[in-house]
């Protein structure tokens, strides 16, 4: 196990003033590459990401995406609208290495905490600015959200298999944005190394989605008669027949790039077996999908996996997340670890969560931290002279 000066990003402080999902957890990211990341959250209720329940789920006063996006940092209690307060968190800015803040454009500007202001106080800083749509243009004010994202970004049209859209069924424009903005403060933390001064970094859900779509946006920019679709198995608008998804007898196989006459010849349909010139397979796709399907079916996921493995051909079964959980591979990369919260009072019992860890390596060691996510004011409240840079565990527990 690695030590916690091993860790790359050891004795680097965050200043975490984002809510929701995609700002929390690029500073999770950074926490996990050993960043000590402190929460700035308002009084009484803290950032909104601590209601926002997730399945509706709860645990010990918090929602469990809270826990499961917070592990690991400390927290501080905040009213940025109070000047005292104000003064005391601009008082932290000046000593933090990265500044992490996903509000609407122009709240930062109006408490003097804006990219300018706090690089004034502390010009080594590193500033993270994530937003919906970007700071200019038509939608730089309406609310950023995933979903909302993912629309305007014509995403569940990508994924949609006929005529209705179909989102993506994860916060995948938050999870995208957290990587973006790690990655460019990690960036700015090397050249800040090098050179001594901060910088900004920007980015928007909206920016991470159009990326995510590079293939299918340079085909139709470079080709707009380009016509994208997918039948009832396709997996990709774009790539021939055989990817995607297929029925078998007791489940679905997914099948990537093959030969489709390869694929004929090993499972016994000569019609497939026949179509040997690889030029018309994007044409004649919806016939092979159809073929292809009807054959699976007559057959179990395992039998199948037993033919093509054995030819060294692109297959998959597609799992539930119940067959997942009770996967030897699942249990074989280790991606689960146990969080630890302190009790709230003397005597009481800790609360325990299992979550996910981060999913790099270090060296050939996984990244795991015990840490539970803080509770609100784990390390104080600044009118009342907490000092987080202080050693914060010693007074206040890191509950």
């Amino acid at each position: 196990m690695l030590e916690p000066d091993d860790l790359p990003l050891a004795g680097t402080t965050v200043l975490d003033f984002s809510q929701f999902l995609a700002g929390p957890v690029a500073a999770l990211r950074l926490a996990d590459l050993g960043a000590r990341v402190i929460k700035v959250e308002r009084p009484v209720t803290g950032e909104i990401g601590r209601t926002l329940a997730f399945a509706g789920r709860w645990k010990d006063g918090d929602t469990l995406s809270f826990h499961a996006m917070n592990r690991g940092k400390e927290a501080v209690v905040a009213d940025l609208k109070d000047p005292g307060d104000l003064a005391r968190v601009k008082a932290l800015v000046a000593r933090a290495d990265v500044l992490i803040q996903n509000f609407r454009p122009g709240v930062m500007e109006r408490i003097g905490l804006d990219p300018a202001a706090a690089m004034a106080l502390n010009p080594g800083l590193v500033y993270a600015s994530a937003s919906g749509y970007g700071v200019d243009g038509p939608w730089a004010g309406r609310p950023g959200q995933d979903l909302l994202a993912q629309s305007v970004a014509a995403l569940p049209w990508v994924t949609a298999t006929g005529d209705r859209p179909v989102p993506v069924g994860l916060a995948i424009a938050d999870h995208l944005m957290s990587c973006h903005i790690a990655e460019g403060v990690t960036a700015l933390l090397v050249r800040k190394a090098r050179t001594g001064r901060g910088g900004l970094v920007e980015t928007s859900l909206l920016e991470g989605v159009l990326d995510l779509q590079v293939e299918l946006l340079t085909a139709r920019l470079n080709d707009p008669a380009l016509a994208s679709g997918r039948g009832p198995h396709s997996a990709h608008g774009y790539l021939p027949a055989p990817y995607g998804l297929y029925p078998t007898a007791d489940g679905h196989l997914a099948i990537a790039m093959a030969p489709v006459d390869r694929l004929g010849r090993l499972l016994g349909v000569e019609e497939l077996a026949a179509r040997a010139d690889p030029a018309a397979w994007w044409d004649d796709r919806a016939r092979i999908e159809r073929l292809l399907a009807d054959r699976l079916r007559t057959a179990p996921t395992r039998r199948w996996l037993e033919v093509l493995d054995a030819a060294d051909v692109w297959c998959a079964p597609v799992l539930t997340l119940e067959q997942l959980i009770e996967h030897p591979a699942f249990e074989a990369v280790g991606m689960t670890q146990v969080v630890e919260r302190p009790p709230a009072e003397p005597g009481g019992e800790p609360v325990r969560l299992t979550t996910t860890r981060s999913p790099i390596r270090i060296d050939g060691e996984v990244l795991t931290s015990g840490r539970a996510a803080p509770r609100l004011g784990a390390q104080g409240r600044l009118a009342d002279g907490a000092d987080p840079f202080a050693d914060p565990f010693a007074a206040h527990g890191d509950g």
